[in-house]
């Protein structure tokens, strides 16, 4: 009797035993996460250019950005004023309004009134000249932005390719074939490439949206130009 009740405790042992060795094995594992900086970090050495190159965009976007917009602002009366001084045969008044309006326009008026009394065409060529220049500055810079949308994503690539040639040599010298280890290998080393993506995609955004910038600003220019002309021919019509 006392030898089935202990094959019984026994039985029961492993029951329980085994109940627990089941639900161990059902128990979906605990999801990893990881932070953004730690994986940043993962992505190696060329990280640090990809960020340098993160920084000189930012940079230059804020500083042309700022530049641009001063240079859009033209008061709306401003060429009303233009026009009264010279009709009233005031041009100095006319040319120190220009001068002491700090836009591209202005310049460009300020040019075409130093001319009053040539012809036309000369007064035209000489704010051309002078519009071509404040485009020019315009444009300063904007090359880098243009330079990083290019370079960014090749860094990241760059980091991939090293990453992903590194992995299959360790897997050469230790013989370790197996999918985690490939995989982590890849993943980490594809960190560089989105960051180089991310990084292109952001800085040629900010180029075409400042490139939109300066044609509208040139727009300004144009239109502040072809006013002033008319107002020297409208005596004579």
């Amino acid at each position: 009797m006392t030898g089935i009740l202990l094959q019984m405790q026994a039985t029961d042992s492993l029951l329980r035993v085994a109940d627990s060795i089941n639900r161990l094995a059902n128990t979906p594992p605990a999801a990893q996460s990881i932070s953004l900086f730690d994986l940043l970090k993962k992505g190696g050495v060329l990280m640090i250019p990809l960020g340098i190159l993160s920084l000189i965009a930012i940079f230059f976007f804020i500083e042309r950005f700022i530049a641009i917009r001063r240079a859009g602002r033209i008061e709306n009366n401003f060429m009303n004023m233009i026009r009264d001084h010279i009709m009233n045969g005031n041009v100095t008044a006319a040319r120190t309004l220009a001068r002491n309006t700090d836009n591209p326009a202005a310049r460009m008026i300020e040019k075409g009134i130093q001319r009053i009394g040539k012809p036309i065409d000369n007064i035209e060529r000489s704010m051309e000249n002078v519009g071509k220049l404040e485009i020019y500055k315009l444009e300063k810079n904007m090359i880098i932005l243009s330079m990083v949308a290019a370079v960014a994503p090749m860094f990241g690539f760059l980091g991939t390719i090293a990453g992903m040639i590194q992995t299959f040599f360790n897997i050469s010298v230790t013989s370790d074939i197996t999918l985690g280890t490939i995989a982590g290998g890849i993943y980490v080393k594809m960190i560089t490439s989105a960051t180089g993506l991310i990084i292109g995609i952001f800085a040629y955004m900010g180029y075409s949206y400042l490139n939109a910038q300066i044609d509208k600003v040139i727009n300004k220019m144009e239109a502040a130009a072809a006013e002033f002309i008319d107002i020297l021919q409208e005596p004579t019509r």
